[in-house]
């Protein structure tokens, strides 16, 4: 009986050293590898002067006028734009 108990205590032993030795392991290989760059996305962030809120240009809703690059964060925004710009 107490043979059986300690063997029993003993593969524990074994397979918790084996898991936290691939643990180990497995760590060392992911800190190894260069982390990846996001895609898509540049960083860069531009002003919506209707609603004078910040976002990434990747996101915006882009409009030329008058050989100016305007952005905006709605189609809302944009149409009230325009409509300003005809109005003056």
């Amino acid at each position: 009986m107490i043979v059986g108990i300690l063997k029993i205590i003993i593969y524990a032993f074994f397979a918790y050293s084996a898991y936290m030795f691939f643990r180990f392991f497995k760590a060392l290989n992911k800190a190894s590898k260069p982390p990846r760059a996001s895609k898509g996305t540049s960083g860069i962030m531009v002003k919506d002067d209707i609603c004078n809120t910040y976002l990434p240009k990747e996101n915006a809703i882009r409009e030329v006028y008058e050989g100016k690059e305007y952005y905006f964060c709605s189609s809302e925004c944009r149409q009230k734009f325009l409509e300003q710009k005809k109005s003056q």
